[in-house]
């Protein structure tokens, strides 16, 4: 098991439309980050600086680097290009962070 985190970045004016999104999440989003080992995973946001804060846990890297190739997290990048900063491919502008300290 692998934990990742990451920073990313809402519209300063989408807070609400990020988090309704989210809130429903498409089933078939869900069922792909879970076939690829995904689980504990939350996003968290920081309204002054309008940045996103990820984590989440995963089997191994190479499973959850394939969520990437589906059609169905393409599709999600898509339908969320318009409220958030996103790369020329749709994918959102994400900074991996490093792990520092971890209480067990």
């Amino acid at each position: 098991m692998i934990r990742k985190a990451s920073v990313m970045y809402v519209y300063q004016d989408k807070f609400a439309e990020y988090k309704k999104r989210h809130d429903e999440l498409w089933p078939e989003m869900e069922q792909v980050l879970k076939e690829h080992g995904v689980s504990n995973y939350s996003i968290f946001l920081h309204e002054p600086t309008a940045m996103l804060f990820a984590y989440l846990e995963a089997e191994s890297e190479e499973m959850h680097a394939r969520i990437a190739q589906t059609e169905t997290c393409q599709r999600w990048w898509a339908y969320m290009k318009d409220i958030m900063q996103t790369n020329p491919d749709n994918s959102p502008v994400s900074e991996a962070m490093k792990e520092v300290f971890h209480l067990h």
